[in-house]
């Protein structure tokens, strides 16, 4: 399964592109183009996949990112493109993480699972991304054992934060909670598979509004909490 290969071409994203191209008619058809330019362009999100990532988690994001219209990419943190999930799915990444810019990234996002959280959370390279790009304030999230690997790195300290919940404890710093998802200044934690649809949602509303998860969200018949 190579995901780079996936086209999602729903009218939800066609609906949210005509919305924002009548706003600006008036300006004439070479503005329109500008517009489709920047919208199909949109924001750059990167995922962070390594052996044992659960499933549901990584790709719930990723899949309604596309539909969303938002270019994400699945990195393996492997120097191999193979991956299998914590459910034995082999899949094949966008991207190898020695090979690849981050530099245009908008946002940063690990999924949990194990032992994919273990060996996200031991993969130096990886560390010192995502402690550079908090560091400049850029987004960054994670969902379920995942944020564990934040609040090592020191992210959640005196911020709102939830987990998986036998990954609470491993919240140091944080103030817990039991919401579904949390956003505290540029880092967003969510709980685990359960509310992996929402943890997306949310990350799609900040990039492009909530106006936009809205859509997307009515466009998988799911009801948004």
């Amino acid at each position: 399964m190579i995901f780079s290969d996936l086209v999602y071409p729903f009218w939800a994203g066609n609906a949210i592109l005509n919305d924002r191209m009548a706003i600006k008619q008036r300006a004439g058809s070479k503005a329109n183009m500008s517009i489709r330019e920047e919208f199909f362009m949109s924001k750059k999100v990167y995922i962070f996949l390594a052996d044992g990532f659960e499933d549901i988690e990584g790709l719930t994001v990723v899949d309604l990112m596309r539909r969303a219209q938002i270019d994400i990419k699945t990195v393996s943190i492997k120097d191999i493109r193979d991956i299998t999930t914590s459910h034995g799915i082999h899949m094949q990444t966008d991207l190898v993480f020695k090979e690849t810019d981050f530099s245009d990234a908008d946002m940063l996002v690990i999924p949990g699972g194990m032992p994919g959280t273990k060996y996200l959370g031991e993969y130096q390279p990886l560390c010192d991304l995502l402690t550079d790009f908090y560091k400049q304030g850029k987004k960054v999230a994670a969902i379920c054992a995942a944020p564990t690997v934040f609040a090592a790195l020191g992210f959640l300290e005196g911020r709102k934060a939830t987990a998986y919940p036998s990954c609470m404890d491993g919240l140091k710093g944080a103030e817990r909670s039991l919401d579904s998802v949390v956003i505290d200044g540029n880092v967003t934690t969510s709980r685990g598979l359960g509310t992996a649809v929402d943890f997306a949602l949310s990350l799609i509303g900040q990039l492009l509004g909530e106006k936009t998860a809205d859509e997307i969200a009515e466009s998988v018949v799911y009801s948004r909490k």
